[in-house]
């Protein structure tokens, strides 16, 4: 009975640090983006420090040190991880765009954990041609 009590409540703690995590701000940085074509193939690679802020209604995306910021609404956000920054998965459908003013893109971003390394995956539907991944040096709750 002690066993099945202590498991019970193992299990309703793990599932509230997880749930926890969605619904936390999320900042994420990357030095290295990946370009792809449609069937996910490398086209090439581009040496560049990324950082992606992560709120519940917001997101922003900096690149090189302000060298090009874009801003946006998040519309969507599922959120599934079974270690917290390590196993599992978030889909966040949003809108973004750049400070020039080029108007709004729709994106999808996948952020996914597996073995420990941390990806996300970015896909437009206005150039279902283009991919970015992003390997996510790190990836830790906002402030």
């Amino acid at each position: 009975m002690k066993s099945t009590l202590l498991a019970l409540l193992l299990l309703v703690a793990g599932s509230s640090v997880c749930l926890a995590q969605c619904d936390q701000k999320l900042s994420l940085t990357s030095s290295k983006t990946d370009h792809l074509d449609a069937s996910g193939n490398l086209e090439r690679t581009v040496d560049e420090q990324t950082v992606i802020e992560i709120s519940k209604s917001n997101i922003s995306v900096i690149i090189e040190n302000g060298k090009q910021t874009l801003t946006g609404v998040v519309k969507s956000n599922i959120c599934n991880w079974k270690t917290p920054f390590k196993e599992g998965k978030t889909i966040i459908n949003n809108t973004l765009s750049d400070e020039d003013g080029d108007g709004e893109k729709d994106y999808t971003l996948t952020i996914e954990g597996k073995d420990g390394k941390v990806t996300l995956l970015v896909e437009s539907t206005q150039r279902p041609d283009k991919k970015l991944r992003l390997l996510i040096d790190k990836f830790e709750e906002g402030k």
